[in-house]
């Protein structure tokens, strides 16, 4: 199938990347169904909505920048997506990622996660009921060690 992305333009995508979002994204809720690219700066993607190419978010998987991320929300939340909580092969977990003008400043919302079920092609965005967890953790500042990261 033909996608237009906000980031390449039209580009021909496998009918089986598409993941449908029952209740949409925060925000967002209006769209269901997105496909996951992978952007052309590893370790980042995008998650590109179906409907309007303009609705496209940064991903990232906060393990990259946060080894102690710990995927903690409502089971209800995964059985939506139809996942017990105990299939962590299945599991793609992800963070919005927001890039200001000044890059160094490009944070990562870990409060509201993204997951995917690899299975079924579900995703749902939840909240974490960890409250380490902040909507924004600069990653520059995670790579670099500084302590004084969160908002």
């Amino acid at each position: 199938m033909t996608v237009n992305t906000k980031a390449y333009g039209k580009i021909d995508i496998d009918e089986r990347q598409k993941i449908h979002f029952p209740f949409g994204i925060f925000g967002f809720e209006q769209f269901k169904d997105f496909v996951l690219l992978d952007a052309a700066q590893q370790p980042f993607y995008w998650l590109q909505s179906l409907d309007v190419k303009e609705t496209a978010f940064v991903l990232i998987n906060p393990l990259v920048f946060r080894k102690d991320y710990d995927l903690d929300v409502l089971a209800g939340d995964l059985e939506e997506i139809g996942l017990t909580g105990t299939e962590e092969d299945n599991i793609l977990m992800f963070a919005i990622v927001t890039v200001p003008q000044n890059q160094q400043k490009m944070s990562a919302n870990l409060q509201g996660p993204i997951i995917i079920n690899r299975d079924n092609k579900q995703g749902r965005q939840s909240i974490t009921l960890d409250l380490r967890w902040k909507t924004k953790h600069y990653i520059i500042e995670e790579l670099s060690g500084s302590k004084d990261t969160a908002c």
